[in-house]
């Protein structure tokens, strides 16, 4: 592919059919639009809710709605418990690690002051007729009536941004120049879990959806036209919004394939199917309407994930798949994820990260870390490990750590528990579970992050989990280029190449140059084209509009499509192409 030119689709959107006029776009438009709602209510005391997620910019909401509306304001903020009082309610979810947490069984209620919410019911009950607003996080926590709900949404992704900014605090806290680390590790374990929570209460309900993305660019569209794209989206296929992200071991290769920017230093993440953070476009006329694509999930969970899924996983999207580039890079850190009882002990989640790395690209002398050498001694190991980043020396990795040479479409698995680190020159397709930030490092090769502080270690969490036993013998028979014919046809055919047998996800990789078919089975598939330039996804009896897909775009089919074609595409017409499938196993 030397002549390649990207057509990568960064921003792709799912156009929605019907409702018209639902969306529209800027402040003046949206507070005509609410106003027209509000002329409607006839009730002669209207309680108006301006619900919101983490991360929006209250100043420039607050000041666009006061200067439209008239009526009594009150702000959530106001009757929440005192920052002291929170601080000491979160703690146990918190801890003081720098990095893990325990997700949090709290709700969005408890961070409030129930006794001066009834005093506030009280004053709006005797209150003479007029507009009472309601805004803030949990604004639909202070009156149990409410005649108009508007719900400011926040995609992860966004709100990130917004902590490195140090443009907004975590929930309950006035903490925007907080490290913007532990503002996100309150909000994985903590924060977002109650905002979710809540959130899905109120989906059924709201009359106003507000993408708050863009800074100064609002966007609002009706809340039956934004549930009923909902339920469009899971009747085909669709992306999610890729996101790219830099880091200390960062490569080249995704500025030339996914055509981002070239002053950049370096790109080392693209997280392209991780709903927790990803976003969708909705596309109604002319307003695209950003939104967090989790809210697919609680929406539609078991059209999206089907019913086996949905029984097992509930409102979370249990596949990951992410890019991690390294060519002309550096080494990742050498890194062990928990197994699945020491994740639900320590930290409250109920399945752990195992994964394998789908090699797209590889360079000349590329290579993974994985597995141990023979007759490691796991007390020197563990004793070196400690010395190193302790004293700043150097660690020896190929004295314990078994390095192998790959090559393009290499397919490695890395079941929980194996030590692993991907080489320098090399172009990852991670295919793994949803928990992703339980990596516990071991050694990052002497170097320091993009804030040039050293990251965290995590010998401790690590040396407990690390498998021992997995010796060259048998890293090489269970993890590298597990792969076994499954069937084939006219112009293609199918293999299994993972994952391993201790992990829930099973991939699949075509190779084709005529149509191949698929089935769901009931159970959402997630693809990437690793081989080809362009492909059509087709349903045989015309269930949903053809879908183009670009070579390294993973894409996503609902469960309840059950039948659907791929053909490979315009320059790849003639030319054998290949997907990597994965789908939840469901008879292990």
């Amino acid at each position: 592919m030397s002549d390649f030119k990207s057509n990568y689709d960064k921003w792709p959107f799912i156009r929605v059919h019907g409702h018209k006029d639902a969306a529209v776009e800027g402040w003046d438009a949206i507070c005509e639009r609410l106003a027209s709602a509000i002329n409607l209510l006839t009730a002669p005391k209207k309680i108006i809710v301006l619900e919101c997620y983490q991360g929006i910019l209250d100043k420039e909401v607050l000041s666009a709605i006061k200067s439209k509306f008239h009526g009594k304001f009150y702000y959530a903020k106001d009757f929440m418990r005192p920052d002291d009082a929170i601080q000491r309610m979160i703690y146990p979810d918190v801890t003081d690690d720098e990095t893990f947490g325990y997700i949090t069984r709290l709700h969005l209620s408890d961070f409030f002051n129930m006794g001066k919410i009834e005093e506030l019911k009280k004053e709006i009950n005797s209150a003479e007729n007029d507009t009472v607003f309601l805004y803030g996080i949990g604004a639909s926590l202070l009156f149990p009536k409410r005649d108009l709900l508007v719900y400011f949404d926040m995609p992860r992704w966004e709100l990130q941004l917004r902590f490195r900014r140090d443009e907004v605090s975590t929930l309950g806290h006035a903490n925007k120049t907080l490290k913007a680390s532990l503002q996100y590790k309150q909000a994985f374990f903590v924060d977002w879990r109650v905002l979710d929570k809540h959130k899905k209460t109120l989906m059924h309900h709201w009359d106003f959806v507000v993408d708050s993305t863009v800074a100064g660019n609002p966007k609002m569209v009706s809340g039956k036209a934004f549930n009923d794209a909902l339920s469009q989206v899971v009747t085909q296929p669709f992306r999610f919004v890729p996101f790219f992200d830099p880091g200390p071991w960062g490569g080249q290769w995704m500025k030339k394939y996914c055509d981002l920017d070239k002053s950049v230093k370096n790109f080392a993440w693209c997280f392209d199917c991780v709903p927790e953070e990803n976003s969708l476009l909705l596309k109604f006329d002319n307003v695209i309407i950003e939104t967090p694509a989790i809210n697919l999930v609680f929406q539609q969970g078991v059209k999206l994930l089907g019913d086996p899924v949905r029984a097992r996983f509930g409102d979370e999207f249990p596949i990951r798949f992410d890019f991690l580039d390294t060519m002309e890079g550096g080494n990742l850190s050498l890194q062990v994820h928990p197994h699945t009882q020491y994740i639900r002990e320590h930290f409250g989640m109920e399945y752990t990260q195992d994964e394998s790395y789908y090699f797209l690209d590889a360079a000349d002398g590329a290579c993974v870390y994985l597995g141990l050498q023979e007759n490691v001694v796991p007390g020197e190991m563990i004793d070196a490990l400690r010395e190193s980043n302790k004293n700043g020396t150097d660690f020896d990795a190929e004295k314990f750590v078994k390095k192998w040479p790959v090559r393009k479409h290499d397919h490695v698995l890395i079941p929980a528990g194996t030590i692993h680190c991907s080489g320098k020159n090399s172009m990852v397709l991670e295919i793994s579970s949803t928990p992703y930030i339980f990596t516990f490092k071991l050694w990052d090769w002497g170097r320091m992050g993009l804030d040039d502080k050293p990251r965290p270690i995590n010998i401790e969490h690590g040396r407990q989990n690390i498998n021992w036993g997995l010796t060259p013998e048998i890293t090489k028979k269970e993890l590298i280029n597990v792969v076994s014919p499954i069937s084939q046809g006219d112009g293609w055919c199918e293999e299994k190449t993972g994952l391993h047998r201790r992990e829930f996800i099973e991939t699949r990789r075509h190779w084709f140059t005529n149509t191949v078919i698929h089935d769901t089975q009931n159970i959402v598939n997630v693809l990437n084209l690793v081989e080809g330039d362009e492909i059509i996804v087709e349903s045989p009896t015309k269930e949903f509009e053809p879908f183009v897909v670009h070579y390294a775009e993973t894409f996503v089919i609902p469960a309840q499509i059950g039948t659907y074609a791929i053909r490979p595409q315009g320059k790849s017409v003639g030319k054998q192409c290949a997907t990597v499938k994965a789908f939840v196993r469901t008879n292990p």
